[in-house]
């Protein structure tokens, strides 16, 4: 028998004011073993039902009429027992509010079901429910999902729709976007540019080159032979990397 999912007993509201969007997200929530799950499509009415209601967990829309989900979630957080929050959206640029909401997660749309999964691990991690499980980026390689240990990784870089992640060997695409990566890596990892997140652990040397008559600082990593340029407002933080491993 497989091990039961942590979110066994929980209650979940999904807030959406596309019903597709509602009805898909709950059925994923299913598979999940979620055996509580209300939806709605009025982020209206979803406050007012939140004043009568209890439940562990809001999975949330953030482009709604009415109120927006960012104004619902600064509603929840007035409440004494606030329930956890996961954004659910097409749009990547409210990430940042998000994660100053204290949302567990972002996901973009069209949710899937291992970011889905993921998500609500870490919602089991901050109320004590979950066990921690290895570090690890989850990757689609064909028709299998492989996990790639952070330890692995040397950095992360965004280009276009996607972002980057490089290893030594190899290079895969994250559909997760690079705040939410930084957000979720937290101290493990460091950004050296306003496209480019390295991995603290694999740091080995911070340098200059000349550039077109002016001096361009870049970092060096264990086993990646192309150095990276860094920013000059990074340079300080970077620094304080290095001098740390010291």
């Amino acid at each position: 028998m497989g091990a039961v999912s942590p979110w066994q007993d929980w209650r979940a509201l999904v807030v959406d004011d596309e019903p597709l969007a509602c009805e898909r997200l709950r059925q994923l929530l299913r598979e999940q073993g979620l055996p509580h799950i209300y939806c709605l499509t009025d982020s209206r009415q979803a406050q007012a039902w939140l004043t009568q209601n209890v439940v562990d967990i809001v999975l949330a829309d953030i482009s709604m009429p009415g109120i927006s989900g960012l104004e619902l979630a600064q509603q929840l957080r007035r409440q004494p027992l606030a329930p956890l929050l996961i954004f659910t959206t097409a749009h990547e640029q409210y990430a940042v509010d998000a994660f100053e909401l204290e949302a567990v997660d972002y996901l973009l749309k069209p949710v899937r079901r291992e970011r889905l999964r993921q998500a609500l691990e870490r919602a089991g991690r901050q109320r004590g429910e979950a066990p921690q499980p290895e570090a690890s980026f989850t990757v689609r390689q064909r028709d299998r999902l492989l996990p790639i240990p952070f330890s692995q990784a040397r950095y992360l870089k965004a280009e276009l729709k996607y972002v980057t992640l490089v290893t030594p060997d190899a290079e895969y695409l994250l559909d997760e976007p690079l705040i939410a990566l930084e957000q979720r890596l937290g101290d493990a990892a460091v950004r050296i540019h306003r496209n480019c997140l390295v991995m603290r652990h694999a740091l080995r040397e911070l340098f200059r080159t000349p550039a077109d008559g002016e001096e361009q600082w870049q970092v060096r990593l264990a086993d990646i032979e192309q150095a990276l340029p860094v920013s000059r407002r990074q340079l300080a933080g970077i620094k304080q990397c290095l001098n740390q491993q010291d």
